[in-house]
């Protein structure tokens, strides 16, 4: 045959495969020959060498805008094939599926899980079809290695794809509840690095517990408050956060596996769904189950929008400590300097001995992505129609990527820049003896417009309050020494007995006169 008679496509199967390597980067490998496979559009030349089939193929060639393989994030790929696996055990043993078959299916389910399969996904992050492409391509993988373990070559004559390793599921089924299954060690992960997040906030809260620093509000001297009652703040959001996250967790282990195409079931033995979730059960080593109702599920992935809501809490969260501490490490000469941060790279490219807070940084700019991530997925949420929500590549490429960003951000932040914060405490306690808001004391010992002329006198002779209020005649040095302590006015008990103290003093004083 002519060489200009041979479509492109043809030639480039006969003589080559793409192969994944490396998460998403492809090379181009020789191969020793093809096979023929078909589907309903027609039939269709696949190198050997790949166990993808038929329908991957086809898709491959309208893949690949973001160069982002869905192999990336591989939880839903093992999920997947975690399914598989399951409905192939579960098939087997209400006798709609043959023995020999099912072995194979779960061999090969279990070689996909161990990651031996990585390169057989070739195809990108976005695809439409809610997802059929990526299921199709695991049925492909799994249908042909499990073909390959029963006859020793691959093609769809002992195993098929669509008629044993899809036995009496959906795309419509198989994709939701495989994202659920995979957003569960994600979720976990998150978890973990929060409870070390707090540990680590909890430990520099012991350490600058006795450094007393002034507040801020609105970016005005506020009241006195220790640096540990500060850093106490962020322990307890991490500790808040992770059990927020733990409780939405259970979520991942309902799933609408069973409901087939609409959530009728319709496709598989009325005895089926019972028989896939103690199997499934049993390999996860944790008790899945049907959603409630199945219509719902299929309907309002509404699970996806709540997960994505706690992991844009989380990054903001984190971005939100970020920001104060770079504000708080701002200087070293003209800002705040009340901490310093760990340098760990030159800050500019011009000005010698400049550092940057380049890790909380880092966190900001990750908040900012998590957050539109969370914005594409509550649209993708809102335009879902009818039965079905179609828009699981939003879903999973958005959710997935927050995931991996936060729990990321999470470590960085805590070891390259939280355990390593050290406090200035000469310039923390300079601040808080100096500030205007120190005229509370007086406030609350005499009355509010006397608290005001104090704060004014202070202000207008450039003194601090503790000078003010003696060179006022309010109190006299000792008491000044006593009563006006931004220490002191940290603890609450304290500083009321103080108070009272004071006033019973100068009532007595009175009573002397």
């Amino acid at each position: 045959m002519p060489l200009s008679l041979i479509s492109l496509d043809t030639l480039f199967q006969s003589l080559w495969v793409l192969r994944y390597i490396d998460k998403g980067v492809f090379t181009m490998q020789a191969n020793e020959g093809f096979r023929l496979e078909r589907d309903c559009l027609g039939e269709m030349q696949l190198p050997n060498t790949s166990y993808w089939g038929i329908q991957t193929e086809r898709m491959r060639h309208v893949s690949g805008v973001a160069r982002l393989p869905i192999i990336f994030y591989p939880g839903i790929v093992y999920a997947l094939a975690e399914i598989k696996k399951a409905a192939a055990k579960a098939n087997a043993s209400i006798g709609v599926l043959e023995e020999d078959i099912a072995r194979a299916i779960v061999q090969a389910s279990d070689e996909v899980i161990a990651g031996q399969f990585d390169d057989q996904f070739p195809l990108d992050m976005w695809q439409g079809g809610g997802y059929t492409c990526l299921n199709m391509n695991v049925n492909e993988v799994i249908g042909n290695r499990a073909n390959e373990i029963l006859t020793g070559h691959k093609e769809q004559d002992r195993v098929h794809p669509n008629t044993h390793v899809n036995k009496a599921q959906s795309t419509n089924d198989t994709i939701p509840s495989a994202t659920h299954l995979a957003i569960a060690p994600q979720l976990e992960a998150i978890v973990k690095e929060l409870r070390l997040m707090e540990k680590a906030f909890r430990a520099k809260s012991a350490e600058f517990a006795h450094i007393v620093k002034v507040g801020r509000t609105c970016w005005q001297d506020a009241l006195p408050l220790t640096l540990g009652q500060e850093f106490s703040g962020f322990a307890e959001l991490m500790r808040r956060l992770a059990n927020k996250l733990t409780a939405h967790r259970a979520g991942c282990d309902e799933l609408v596996m069973g409901g087939s195409a609409v959530g009728t079931g319709l496709g598989a033995d009325p005895s089926y769904q019972t028989a896939f979730y103690r199997y499934l059960s049993e390999s996860l080593g944790r008790p899945i189950k049907p959603m409630a109702n199945l219509f719902d599920g299929f309907q309002n992935p509404d699970f996806f929008v709540t997960t994505s809501g706690l992991i844009k809490e989380v990054a903001t969260s984190i971005s939100k400590i970020s920001k104060d501490l770079r504000l708080m490490s701002s200087g070293p000469r003209a800002g705040w300097q009340e901490i310093e941060l760990p340098a760990l790279s030159p800050g500019s490219s011009i000005m010698p001995g400049k550092i940057n807070p380049t890790v909380p940084e880092m966190v900001i700019q990750v908040a900012h992505q998590v957050m539109g991530n969370d914005v594409a997925i509550s649209i993708a949420y809102d335009d879902g129609e009818l039965d079905l929500n179609v828009w699981d590549a939003t879903f999973y490429k958005c959710l997935f990527e927050s995931m991996q960003l936060v729990e990321g951000s999470l470590k960085l932040l805590r070891t390259h820049c939280v355990e390593g914060i050290k406090a200035n405490s000469a310039r923390c306690a300079e601040e808080a003896n100096g500030s205007i808001a120190l005229s509370t004391v007086p406030a609350a010992l005499f009355d509010y417009p006397t608290g005001v002329k104090v704060a004014h006198y202070a202000q207008s002779h450039r003194l601090n309050v503790k000078e003010a209020v003696v060179e006022m005649g309010l109190m006299n040095e000792e008491e000044a020494e006593k009563m006006i302590d931004p220490l002191l006015m940290t603890d609450p008990e304290k500083m009321a007995q103080a108070l009272a103290t004071f006033r019973e003093q100068k009532k007595s004083a009175l009573k002397n006169e």
